[in-house]
C-alpha cells in the first residue's frame, strides 16, 4: 500500500547558519533557495520543505525541552538509507543510535544545534507486527552498511514521514491531534508516548512526556511550525499544536515550489 504524503514541511529557527546550511545542504544534499532571513531547502523531487529561519540573536533551545524531539525523512529502500548513513558516519555527524521499529528501520541523529533528525524506511505494510505496531529492538548497522558501499545524499524521492514532539500532557495531544486533526491513535502502550496517523499509517505524529514541562525562552532555537496535508473531512486552519509550534493544515496540495 502507498501511503499519501502527508507532512508537506516544517520551520526551523537556527542561530548559526553557516553550520546548519553545511549539514542539510552540504552533507544530507537538499537544495536552497535563498530568501534571507528564510532558506528554504527540499530534496530534487521536492516532496518536502525545511525552512531554516536565521535568527543570530536566538538563545539555543535546551534539550530536552517541550518542542521538537525529532523529525524523520523517509526514505525509500535500504540501499539509500545505507548509503545516507555512511555519508553522515564518515563527515563525523552527531549519531546517538539506531532501531528496529518494526514497521520500519531507523537511524537518528542531532543536527549542529540539538535538532533531533531520524532518516528510516518503512517495511511494506504486510510486514508490519501483528501485535503491537511498534516497537524498539536492536538494529544490525554492519548488516544496513553492507547494502550500500557507497557514501550518498538524501536521494530525490525523500519525504518528510513524520514528527515526534516533546509535550507536556499527553492528554492535550490527543485532544488536538486525534481531536480536532481526526487522526487515529494508533499506540497507546509506549511509557510515556502516544502516536497517532492519518490512512492507518504507523504514525504521522508521535508525542513523548519524556521532557517533562521544562521550557525554552521564548525566540529560542527549535521548531516554528510545520504544513500538513489533511485527508478529506478535516477542517483546514492555522493552529497551535500542544508545544505552541503553528500546524498549518491544509486540504489541496500546493505546486512543489510553494509547499
Amino acid at each position: 500500500m502507498a501511503f499519501p504524503r502527508r507532512l508537506l514541511g516544517l520551520s526551523l529557527r537556527v542561530k548559526e547558519l553557516g553550520a546548519a546550511l553545511f549539514f542539510y545542504r552540504d552533507l544530507l544534499g537538499l537544495k536552497v533557495e535563498a530568501d534571507p532571513p528564510r532558506y528554504r531547502l527540499f530534496p530534487e523531487g521536492k516532496g518536502f520543505f525545511l525552512d531554516l529561519i536565521h535568527d543570530p540573536q536566538a538563545p539555543l533551545r535546551p534539550y530536552p525541552s517541550v518542542g521538537l524531539y525529532h523529525f524523520a525523512l523517509l526514505l525509500p529502500n535500504r540501499e539509500a538509507l545505507a548509503g545516507v548513513f555512511r555519508r553522515l558516519l564518515e563527515a563525523g555527524a552527531h549519531f546517538e543510535g539506531a532501531a528496529d521499529h518494526g514497521v520500519s528501520e531507523a537511524l537518528y541523529f542531532r543536527d549542529p544545534e540539538g535538532n533531533g533528525l531520524e532518516l528510516y524506511r518503512d517495511r511494506p505494510q504486510g510486514e508490519w507486527p501483528k501485535g503491537p505496531l511498534m516497537f524498539t529492538a536492536p538494529l544490525d548497522l554492519e548488516k544496513l552498511l553492507r547494502e550500500n558501499p557507497r557514501p550518498a545524499p538524501l536521494p530525490p524521492e525523500t519525504l518528510l514521514g513524520h514528527l515526534h514532539l516533546h509535550v507536556e500532557d499527553l492528554a492535550a495531544a490527543e485532544a488536538f491531534f486525534a481531536g480536532r486533526l481526526g487522526m487515529e491513535v494508533t499506540l497507546r502502550t509506549y511509557p510515556g508516548a502516544l502516536f497517532f496517523a492519518w490512512d492507518r499509517y504507523h504514525h504521522h505524529v508521535g508525542a513523548n512526556t519524556w521532557a517533562g514541562r521544562r521550557k525554552a525562552e521564548e525566540g529560542a532555537t527549535g521548531l516554528l511550525g510545520y504544513t500538513l496535508l489533511a485527508p478529506p473531512g478535516v477542517a483546514p486552519g492555522a493552529f497551535r499544536d500542544p508545544t505552541g509550534a503553528l500546524a498549518e493544515v491544509l486540504t489541496e496540495a500546493p505546486l512543489p515550489l510553494r509547499l
